[in-house]
């Protein structure tokens, strides 16, 4: 091989080196793009049909105040696969009441994307057995939603401690759908059932009203002395000043950040109502995954999916 004949020879390969180096490196690049784009848990998501003939409301409920009129699984999938989201707790829409069937069709039909909390009559003389047969369906907990009602007199019926008691021993959560001013009431019964893994919903609502006030902040933060109670970081268009990117609201997250940890922390939009009156899908994802940076890396992994995915999918 003449001089001129190596020194072309090395060049080229050394170019092909480099080429196959930047390809190497583009397509690393690629794929922690797209694993960080990916794979996360949206925690609360509410799906109904027009199809009222199938699946119709409860008696004495008014589907027709409630906007959109559809919001089904494959509108969901619209808003947030683009996210990264690819799995979903469902929540039994309220004017189904005690039928869960539409929620447990959507399971059916999308068995690895989702898993449910459903409702119950607490109430009801079968209650723990209406509860254990919904488990076998895919239902991970229960919703108790006494944010309309005084806290003490909700939860005064024996039916919930019930509820708590087989909560207990099937693992599966109680989802609470409260105002700040049940709090009290909320860590005494986690008292009362230590074994019982709770979730509270949108921060138990702190800073619906506008204002995020310090006593009602101290009082959720006070209820991670009990090693199953979670919260959702969630409904963020319903909370503090409303408005995209809601980084007003990064000192309560960080707040309760510091209380629970992120493995008690869990991410959720309260879909499809993030979605609607000018509110994106978006922006609710981005305010923990871009926006929050006081959270590490293993943080945001932990709140938008791992949190999720060992209390639910688990």
């Amino acid at each position: 091989m003449t001089q001129s004949t190596r020194r072309d020879f090395l060049v080229q390969s050394s170019a092909a080196s480099v080429a196959a180096l930047v390809s190497q490196s583009s397509s690393a690049l690629l794929a922690a793009d797209s694993q960080k784009m990916s794979g996360y848990i949206d925690a609360h998501v509410h799906v109904w049909t027009p199809d009222e003939k199938k699946f119709p409301v409860a008696t004495g409920m008014n589907k027709a105040a409630v906007k959109p009129d559809s919001f089904t699984p494959e509108e969901l999938f619209a808003h947030c696969k683009p996210c990264g989201v690819d799995r979903v707790v469902l929540i039994q829409m309220s004017f189904y009441k005690y039928d869960n069937s539409y929620m447990l069709d959507a399971m059916q039909r999308f068995p690895d994307a989702f898993r449910g909390v459903g409702i119950v009559d607490p109430t009801a003389a079968d209650v723990a057995a209406q509860m254990t047969s919904l488990a076998k369906q895919g239902v991970r907990g229960f919703r108790l939603a006494g944010w309309k009602d005084d806290p003490e007199k909700y939860f005064a019926h024996p039916g919930f401690a019930t509820m708590w008691r087989v909560g207990a021993e099937q693992n599966l959560n109680m989802g609470l759908l409260i105002n700040p001013d049940a709090l009290p009431t909320i860590d005494r019964m986690c008292e009362q059932y230590p074994d019982t893994p709770v979730v509270i919903d949108h921060f138990a609502r702190v800073g619906i009203t506008g204002e995020i006030k310090e006593a009602e902040l101290a009082n959720l933060c006070r209820l991670a002395r009990h090693k199953k109670t979670h919260v959702k970081s969630s409904a963020f268009y319903a909370l503090g000043k409303k408005q995209a990117p809601y980084t007003d609201l990064l000192p309560m997250i960080k707040r309760v950040y510091e209380a629970f940890g992120p493995d008690r922390l869990m991410w959720a939009s309260d879909g499809p109502f993030q979605v609607v009156q000018g509110h994106e899908y978006r922006p609710s994802v981005e305010l923990i995954e871009k926006h929050a940076d006081f959270l590490s890396a293993d943080d945001r992994r932990k709140i938008l999916r791992d949190t999720a995915a060992r209390v639910y999918f688990g």
